[in-house]
Formats: structure tokens, sequence, C-alpha cells
């Protein structure tokens, strides 16, 4: 399928340098477009660096949740509020009322209850939590649900390798159009704009014209770079669509019982996808939900968000070990900070960074224990504090990825996956 010249330009760069100069030194006019696949062209330098059949599905708790309503109650200090305690399966683990269901699979879940940074902003401590690094002017750092694609996915799979459920998410930034996460808006339904409006031949025709009339209107400008990230993302949206794999997302044919295990509603629907899309070979999924940015009124609404994301959480985690997928899958449930331990005269809890939870499981990860603490009062970590930087370390080693490794920005700056941190040791113990 590859000519000598192909080659040569494929293995002539570095980085992502490299395999952006690959695409830009390829001219394939319709027969070619017909042929060769934009996997197939990544297949050349990503083989050495695919690992086995690892996956990640990210829990996103879009706003910040609370750690003292959920994963780090304080019962016996004022500062817990109206949140009682229950037990877990794990002799000495007492996690938040509302959480009955995911207090069942304790025995799978490493909880950190000592994570810490200074980023009390949404905005930027989202892109903190998910790409490891504070946002720059300079540099637009790939999340890691990116990075993991670049790191891991076979680059054969014909569906998108990474996937959001529920809304966007952090992009690929200097990764490329190529590695942009895939947006799924509701999990009961369909991807929009997936549906082919003619017959497959004419539609690679079209394809082939639409090369042949951006190389010849660009080739020679400034813009030549961006048309190839736009072909690039024109092939992978047509090997998408051409795709047998597409039926992965339509969830209206699982077991009923089980759709109402995981919940009907859009976050539980969206986990039940998201375990769809890694059996199927997607590598990272991320799984939204909203509305935990709660300045006002906790209780209520914190108990109304628990009661969809609880029984979501222990599902997906139990519906992998059944299917024998849990070891090589990753499970994070987390947001971008957690809440002040003193309730607001709203009755609420603001931005708080200082201290908050994560939960793990799967992955390598050993659970049925608690990492670090924080303080009676909820203010300050007590013992084992965990950096952002030390999350992501521990990410990386779940996924068998070198954080160390180099990726190259537009500017010739070379960027870590991961820029210092120490892997929690604990957490694979």
């Amino acid at each position: 399928m590859f000519d000598k010249t192909m080659v040569k330009v494929a293995m002539s760069g570095q980085g992502v340098i490299g395999r952006r100069g690959f695409l830009r030194g390829i001219t394939l006019g319709a027969a070619g477009l017909a042929s060769v696949s934009f996997t197939d062209l990544m297949a050349l330098q990503a083989a050495d660096l695919r690992k086995r059949n690892m996956a990640c599905i990210m829990l996103w708790m879009a706003g910040g949740p609370s750690q003292l309503d959920t994963f780090d109650p304080k019962p016996e200090h004022s500062n817990g509020g109206d949140t009682k305690v229950i037990d877990t399966t794990v002799p000495g683990i007492s996690i938040a009322q509302g959480w009955e269901k995911t207090s069942k699979v304790m025995n799978e879940i490493a909880l950190i209850r000592s994570m810490t940074s200074k980023e009390g902003n949404h905005q930027r401590a989202t892109y903190q939590l998910h790409t490891g690094y504070a946002p720059s002017g300079t540099v637009k750092h790939p999340s890691f649900g990116c990075v993991s694609a670049l790191e891991l996915a076979d680059p054969k799979f014909d569906l998108p390798h990474m996937v959001s459920i529920g809304g966007g998410t952090i992009g690929a930034g200097m990764l490329g159009a190529a590695y942009e996460p895939f947006v799924v808006q509701a999990a009961d339904k369909p991807p929009t704009n997936v549906t082919l409006p003619v017959d497959a031949r004419r539609f690679t025709r079209r394809l082939g014209l639409m090369h042949s009339l951006e190389e010849t209107a660009f080739k020679q400008t400034g813009g030549a770079d961006r048309v190839k990230d736009h072909e690039a993302l024109y092939r992978q949206t047509s090997n998408m669509i051409l795709s047998p794999h597409m039926k992965t997302f339509d969830i209206s044919g699982e077991d009923p019982q089980l759709k109402a295990a995981y919940g009907e509603n859009s976050f539980g629907q969206g986990c039940l996808l998201a375990r769809r899309l890694v059996e199927s070979g997607v590598t990272f999924v991320e799984v939204r939900s909203n509305g935990w940015d709660m300045h006002d009124d906790i209780h209520d609404r914190m108990s109304k968000n628990a009661s969809s994301v609880d029984p979501a959480f222990a599902t997906l985690i139990t519906d992998l070990k059944q299917r024998g997928m849990l070891e090589k899958t990753l499970v994070v449930w987390m947001g971008e900070f957690g809440r002040t331990p003193k309730i607001s005269p709203r009755g609420g809890r603001d931005h708080f960074p200082r201290v908050f939870n994560v939960a793990l499981a799967g992955g390598g990860i050993k659970g049925g224990q608690v990492i670090g603490a924080s303080t009676a009062d909820g203010t300050d970590v007590k013992d084992h504090p965990v950096q952002i930087v030390d999350l992501m370390a521990s990410f990386c080693h779940s996924l068998k990825i070198d954080p160390k490794k180099e990726n190259m920005s537009p500017l010739g700056r070379p960027i870590k996956i991961v820029d210092g941190g120490k892997v929690v040791q604990p957490l694979f113990a």
C-alpha cells in the first residue's frame, strides 16, 4: 500500500513534527484517498508506541465536587454540615450518605483524600486537571485523553480514539486535529452528521476533488498546514462513518436491566456507552456530569447529583470487572477542585483547591484503600499531599505511558507528557 518515498517521508521526523511532516509531504489524488486511510499512514510511526489494550474512562464532575459530601466526610466537625456517613464493604472506610452503590464496590476503589493545587478558577483548573499544565499563552497542551490516544491507540482502528460524552472537553492542542476528541452530546441518541449523503463511491470521489481543490488553492500559501489538518480530519471522519463499528454508539440493544442499573439518565447511559466504546477498541472516553459548582443549597443539589452518578459509577466498575476489562481499564472520578470546608450563609460551599479528593479503580489500581488525609476540619492536607503532576504521572504508570516522552510544539519546543511529578506508589502496591 505504501511506496518507498512515502516510507522515507514518514520516518524522516521525530514526535509530532515527524507525523505532521509526513502529512505535509504526501500529495494524494482521488485514487489515493480511496485506497490509503489516514490511520494506515499513522501506523508507520505509531507501531512502536502501541501498548496492549489499555484504556481509560474519566468521569468528570464539572464544577468541582465537594470532598466533604462525597468521599471525605467530616461528621464529627461542624464543617461536615448535614452530611451523614455510611460504611463501605471495606472495614474502616466510610463515605458520604448518598453514595450507597459506590460503597458496595469500595474494594475496587482507591481514594486519594489529599489532592492539592493552587488553581481555584474553573477554566484554568479544568485545563490543569486535564493536561497536567497550567494554561499558557504560547502552548496549547493536549489533554491526557488525547495524549493517551497518541500513545496507546491502534491507528488502524476506525472509530475516534478519544470520545467525550455529554459535552466538550480540553482538546488535542499542539498534537493537531487528528487527535481532537469526538463529542457525543447524548448517549441515547446516535451521533449527528454521520450518515453519508451519497453512496460510498461517490463520497470517495468528492473527497478526492476536495483534496485537489485545496492543494491547488493553498499549496504555495501560509494556509497549507491547516489544509493538511483539515484533510486528515476528513480522512478520519470518512473512515469512521463507513465503519461497521459505528453500531457501538447505539445502546438501544443493551439489556434493559443493565441500562436500569446504570441509571436511566444522561450520565448513566453515558457510562454505559463508555463501556461499549472501550470494549470495541476506543482508547479514552470522558463522561461529563454537570452541576457540581454548588455555591448554594449544597445538601439538596448534592443529593440530586449523587442519585445519577453513584449507580453509574458503581455499575461501570462492576460491568467492566464481569467482562474481564477492569484490569486494563483505568476508571477515574474527579473534578477540577474541591469545596470550602465551611458552609456559606447560602448553604453552599465555594471553590477550594487546597485539598480535595479523587477516586480511581482498575488499570492496576489496588482498591479498598485510602491514600492521604485531610485535617479534622478539612481545611488542609494532613499527610501524603498529592500534586496534579503526581496524579498525571500515576495515570501514565497505570496505562504504561512514558511520562517523560516529549512531543514537539509548533514552535519547536519539546513538551513532556508530564513535567515532573512522582507516581503515587501506594496506588499500585
